[in-house]
């Protein structure tokens, strides 16, 4: 069962404005944007992701052309221990041929997140500084996991 955005609300942090409390989940803004600039590796005992570089701001606005980009979140995130976090692009962005991707969040992350964001309009797409571009939700589990998230992504951006 979906928590309530005022329930999500109480594990999210650094929120930038009041418009960020949906009826369903939280929206997430942006931080910073990242231009992927090599190629990853995915093994099975070994991975290497990919080197980023950081996009300059033009007057507080990206300007993007068609693409993959790394963006890391201002808000931190701490998934309860008998929920899993799923995030969603807003349609806002869907509209202007953009999307956003994330993995799910495990019970007992923490951290500040990164996620994925693709422009597919040939034409690009400007995105300023703390718009909202996804929104999280939290899914109850039926029970509490054997175990939390002890991954190496815990704690990530703090």
């Amino acid at each position: 069962m979906a928590m309530p955005g005022f329930q999500v609300l109480k594990y999210i942090k650094n929120l930038f404005s009041e418009k960020q409390l949906q009826p369903a989940g939280i929206d997430l803004t942006v931080y910073k944007i990242f231009k992927l600039i090599s190629s990853g590796y995915l093994g099975i005992d070994y991975r290497r992701i990919s080197k980023v570089q950081e996009v300059p701001k033009k007057n507080g606005k990206w300007h993007l052309s068609k693409g993959a980009y790394k963006i890391l979140i201002n808000e931190i995130i701490k998934v309860p221990e008998d929920a899993i976090g799923l995030c969603f692009p807003r349609s806002t962005l869907l509209r202007m041929g953009v999307d956003v991707r994330c993995a799910l969040w495990d019970p007992g992350y923490y951290g500040r997140s990164e996620i994925l964001l693709v422009v597919h309009n040939e034409h690009g797409v400007i995105i300023e500084e703390n718009a909202r571009i996804a929104q999280i939700v939290f899914i109850k589990l039926v029970e509490k996991p054997h175990k939390l998230y002890s991954g190496m992504y815990k704690g990530e951006n703090i």
